[in-house]
This record gives structure tokens, C-alpha cells and sequence, in this order.
């Protein structure tokens, strides 16, 4: 059997396969591609936290690992390791710390009712295209400061950005062409933020100031002080701000992750209720469970399939050795499903906690936003069920994307039901 994660097979149900990998090929080499892949639970795990053997900086999709010139090296903070890793991080990080993100569920919220509003009375609807689709990039565009025009654009060029056609790794012209439009449309809003500063967080990114990573790398590996956050800085620190490409990069990062992520969250989780209806009974008796259902949607099938990784040292595992120097893929949607982390790892079951949650990644990439795409979960799944209670999915309207390494529905056709069926 062969691993291809750009075959049809892959793009519609890789989970046999993984399974394959998991008993047979847990450090599996792909011939085809020339890269290695971890697939069981506390392989990935280690991988993840081992950021010195496992980098980051040569990029995380395969094109990019299997490209010695890549351009977008150290433009963006998930190609970086630390210590310039840790200064980006800090910035951003404040924004998504659970106090800042729980005074974000206004906003949520009405995002969430401006798309399901108009479906209320509906009986045919479509709960990604219509739904999950548009409202996910409206919230961190809100918070990016993107006029509301230009909002869904964003969502368009990220779909291209990150389509790929069966069989080949590399973006599409029209993704490297929608690509370059996303990081030249971000460099204008920076210019005009310059001039005219507002409250958002482009704004905020434009006036901080961090330590010059020259100095940060002789130092330890502590994150440097931000004294735009309120931290006072070290008096002999030199100060710098950060660049228009910096926070172009900062930007397309979060617009792409936080569209991309919730709407395959959602979108999945609208499947697997209707094909598990106890599941999704538990949920209708009891809301005090949806949390717990977005961590069981994450697990079973998480957005993101893979994080790609460059080896800097030879690393043994329990079914062979990476050698130092080639491309890594940590395979979430694999380990996910590992019997030895998981009781039942194929039964769907909101009522699980997993002892350690990987499903919007691991370590010090862990997703930025996590926390924001929960509540974005929670919340759009609390309003499907008081909206739509009872549904049914029309399976054969069901449409999977072929993107890199992100899983999940394009288009989920429901029929609603009466409370008579």
C-alpha cells in the first residue's frame, strides 16, 4: 500500500490507509514524494515538541519542504523556530488569551446570526456553502480591520491558495496567483493603516515595538518583552518595529487559519451528527456538551490532516529512523485515530476527553487561534441546534476540497424536518 496524501482516495477517506500506516509503516517513506510521515499518537506528539529536530523554517506543506529556495522561509511566524518564533508569538498571542476570546462572543454571535438568519424557515439549505463557508472569515477579518467589502474575497483566495489537483503537491497557477493578490491586498490595508490608525489589530501590529531578534538570539529562549502590551522593556534592549512584510505575513496567516479551520470544523461536525443521531441527541438534551462535541469533531476528523516538518538530526522511533535532512509529515488525522491513545478510536463520541488534544496542532505551532476556533465551534453548533434541530444530510450532495493539508466539506446539502419528520 502507498501513503499518497494527493490522491482521490486520500482527499475523500484517508482513515484505511491509516491505519495501514499505524500497524505497518509507522515511520513510512514515501518513494514517490521523497518525504517520511509519523502516524501514531505519541510519535507525533514528540515530534511536535521536539521543534530543534523537527523545524519548522524549510515551511509545513510538502511543496514547500521539497523546495531548497523557498521564498517564504522566516516570512511568517510558522516557518520559524525559536528564539524569533517566541518575539512573533507574543505579539499575537495576547489577542487570543481566553479573556480577550470569550469578550469576542458578541461578535461571534452576530456573525453567526447574519448567515442563519436568512436560512430560518428554509427547507433545503446548504450548512457550509451558505453557512459555515462565509462566517468563519467575517469574525478574524472583523478583527483584522478588513472593510466589510472585501471580507469574503479573502475566503476566495485562500480556497485557491491552498487547492491542489490530484497527484501533484504544488499549488495551481491561479493558487500562486491568488496567493501573491492575498499578500499584496494586506500590504495596501497596511499602508492606508498607517495613515489613518484604527481599532483593530493591524493597527496595533503597525505601533508595536519588540527586542531586535539579532540580540534575541544570543539570549535564552524566553520571549522577548513587548512593551506595546504593557511590559516594561530592558533599558539596553534595542527596540525595533515590526515590518509592513512582517505583518503582511502575520495577516494572511490568520485569515487563512481562521476561515479555513472553522469551516471544516463545522462542516464536519453537521455530517457526523446526522450519520451518529445519539450523538447528536446528547447534544439536543444537553448544551452543556457542545464544548466537549467540538473537541470530539477536532479529534475524529481535525482540519488539518498534516503539519509538515524539516529533520535537522536523525530521530529513531519504535518503527525506524528519520534521517537528518528530509521532509517530516506529522500525520494529526492518523494519530488521531491511534488505538493505543484512544479507547474506540472510530466510535464518535461527544462525551470523550482526550488526554492531550491535537487537533489544532501541538507544541510551540500549536494554532494561534485555538481557543477563538472553539468558540467559533461551540457557538455556530449551539445555533444549528436551536435553529435546526432535526435535519438530514443529503449524502449524495456531500463535496469534499483537495487542499494541501486541510480536510473537510465544501458543500453540505440538508433537508430540515418538521418535528413530524
Amino acid at each position: 500500500m502507498e501513503f499518497n496524501p494527493f490522491s482521490a482516495d486520500f482527499f475523500d477517506d484517508p482513515y484505511d490507509t491509516y491505519r495501514w500506516l499505524r500497524e505497518e509503516a509507522p515511520v513510512y517513506h514515501s518513494d514517490r514524494y521523497g518525504f517520511w510521515a509519523l502516524s501514531r499518537f505519541d510519535d507525533v506528539v514528540t515530534a511536535h515538541r521536539d521543534w530543534k529536530t523537527f523545524s519548522s523554517e524549510h515551511g509545513v506543506t510538502l511543496d514547500q519542504l521539497t523546495d531548497p529556495s523557498n521564498p517564504q522561509r522566516g516570512s511568517s511566524i510558522i516557518f520559524m523556530d525559536p528564539p524569533e518564533h517566541d518575539r512573533m508569538r507574543k505579539l499575537v498571542s495576547r489577542v487570543f488569551t481566553p479573556r480577550a476570546v470569550a469578550a469576542l462572543e458578541p461578535l461571534v454571535r452576530d456573525v453567526v446570526a447574519k448567515y442563519l438568519d436568512p436560512l430560518t424557515g428554509e427547507r433545503e439549505i446548504d450548512l457550509v456553502a451558505d453557512f459555515a463557508a462565509p462566517f468563519p472569515v467575517e469574525v478574524i477579518s472583523t478583527m483584522l480591520g478588513v472593510p466589510e467589502p472585501d471580507r469574503q474575497q479573502i475566503r476566495h483566495w485562500t480556497d485557491m491558495m491552498l487547492h491542489r489537483e490530484a497527484d501533484d503537491p504544488n499549488p495551481t497557477a491561479e493558487g500562486m496567483e491568488a496567493g501573491l493578490h492575498l499578500v499584496v491586498y494586506f500590504m495596501g490595508l497596511i499602508g492606508e493603516k498607517r495613515a489613518a490608525p484604527a481599532d483593530d489589530m493591524l493597527s496595533r501590529l503597525i505601533e508595536v515595538e519588540v527586542e531586535d531578534a539579532s540580540l534575541v538570539g544570543s539570549q535564552s529562549q524566553a520571549p522577548a518583552p513587548v512593551s506595546a502590551v504593557g511590559e516594561a522593556a530592558d533599558s539596553t534592549s534595542k527596540m525595533q518595529q515590526l515590518t509592513d512584510g512582517e505583518i503582511a505575513g502575520f495577516a494572511t496567516l490568520l485569515a487563512a487559519a481562521g476561515s479555513e479551520t472553522v469551516t471544516k470544523l463545522v462542516g464536519s461536525g453537521v455530517v457526523l451528527f446526522d450519520r451518529n443521531p445519539a450523538e447528536w441527541q446528547k447534544v439536543l438534551d444537553e448544551p452543556g456538551r457542545i464544548p466537549n462535541a467540538v473537541e470530539e469533531i477536532l479529534r475524529y476528523w481535525a482540519p488539518s490532516q498534516y503539519q509538515g516538518r524539516f529533520s535537522h538530526a536523525e530521530a529513531t522511533f519504535e518503527g525506524g529512523t528519520i534521517p537528518e535532512g528530509v521532509p517530516v509529515l506529522l500525520l494529526t488525522g492518523a494519530a488521531n485515530h491511534d488505538p493505543r491513545a484512544f479507547d474506540d478510536p472510530e466510535k464518535f463520541d461527544v462525551d470523550r476527553v482526550p488526554k492531550v488534544a491535537i487537533g489544532l496542532g501541538h507544541g510551540i505551532h500549536s494554532c494561534l487561534g485555538a481557543a477563538l476556533a472553539r468558540l467559533e465551534g461551540a457557538v455556530a453548533v449551539e445555533e444549528v441546534r436551536s435553529r435546526f434541530p432535526r435535519y438530514e444530510v443529503d449524502e449524495s450532495g456531500l463535496r469534499r476540497v483537495h487542499m494541501s493539508n486541510v480536510a473537510g466539506y465544501s458543500n453540505v446539502p440538508v433537508r430540515v424536518l418538521t418535528s413530524a419528520g
